[in-house]
């Protein structure tokens, strides 16, 4: 069985796009068997780290279950939905976070990014070592090992170059798809839970409840002042944390994605991508605020690369966010 493997080699470099389609529709079809959300689960995180591998295509397990892990609590304690298919057993991520919120006392309506550092890193090594062994080897399974190639033991997966570039292409696409599986998967697993309603609450799943901490960390190291206008923002109340490119395009919370606005730039720009030119300015300060010797810094910029982030911008056009926006 995929889902026991502790190796998984590359099985096949050279896939075309139609190939890849065909793949995605068997993983999105009633063919790709599910007793857990697992697998929609990795798909999401693996989505989220797509501008956190290195230059070889590899991604930590601790990065992809550190987003993992996130999606779950917000998932199992913050919106009490259900996991797996069976009536009455939980599955083991369910356990282990309902265990944790037992433990600590944590209330139902705290989300993940509202924990204390040392208890989402307790989690996440517990899940990371819990999950691992089951989920990164049956989506390998389902993608027909060519999905990327893995070790257990290595503590990292390195990506198809392939599966790489159609993910980018068509992040879009594959999020809603996978956003809109899980929910029907939860729907019949929940009672009195509606799709659209599930839906919704999966779209959202990976929101920060605050980005009180980017906004502290921006203002520690640059100048209080909107990146789009340059008015100063003086006052906590006039300055808001913006994604440069769209949040409903990343789904992530990245330092180098993120600059001050005041409140007309942030509500006039919305969902919309800014001109090139700050494309250029928001690189030229990314080399600014990543050469500082801050750990804190230094942990947001692990992976960052200037291509990486003008990769970011064109293919957020290609799915179609087209507008330009200026102030």
């Amino acid at each position: 069985m995929s889902w026991d493997l502790k190796v998984g080699e590359m099985r096949e470099v050279y896939l075309t796009e139609q190939q890849l389609w065909q793949m995605f529709n068997f993983f999105f079809s009633p063919k790709s068997k599910n007793t857990t959300t697992y697998k929609f689960g990795l798909i999401k995180s693996l989505i989220e780290n797509l501008y956190n591998v290195n230059e070889n295509l590899e991604v930590s397990y601790y990065r992809l279950f550190e987003s993992f892990t996130k999606i779950y609590w917000n998932l199992v304690v913050h919106h009490r939905l259900r996991q797996s298919n069976h009536p009455t057993k939980k599955s083991a991520v369910e356990m282990i976070l309902l265990r944790f919120q037992r433990e600590q006392h944590i209330p139902n309506d705290m989300r993940f990014d509202q924990l204390p550092p040392d208890l989402q890193l307790a989690m996440i090594e517990e899940v990371k070592k819990s999950a691992k062994r089951y989920v990164i080897g049956a989506l390998y399974g389902d993608f027909r090992g060519v999905i990327y190639t893995f070790d257990i033991k290595a503590e990292y997966m390195q990506l198809n170059s392939a599966v790489y570039q159609f993910m980018l292409k068509y992040q879009k696409v594959i999020t809603y798809l996978t956003n809109y599986h899980l929910a029907l998967y939860l729907e019949k697993h929940n009672e009195a839970e509606d799709t659209m309603h599930i839906l919704l609450k999966v779209e959202n799943v990976s929101k920060r409840s605050s980005l009180d901490k980017f906004y502290h960390i921006l203002t520690s190291f640059l100048e209080k002042r909107c990146f789009y206008c340059g008015k100063s923002l003086s006052e906590r109340r006039k300055a808001h944390v913006d994604h440069f490119i769209p949040w409903s395009f990343v789904q992530a919370d990245h330092l180098w994605n993120l600059v001050l606005a005041c409140s007309e730039c942030n509500l006039s720009k919305r969902d919309r991508i800014a001109d090139g030119v700050f494309l250029t300015s928001l690189i030229d300060r990314n080399e600014k605020l990543g050469s500082l010797n801050e750990s804190i810094i230094k942990r947001e910029f692990a992976v960052y690369r200037p291509e990486n982030l003008r990769k970011l911008y064109d293919y957020c056009i290609i799915n179609g966010f087209e507008n330009q926006w200026t102030p």
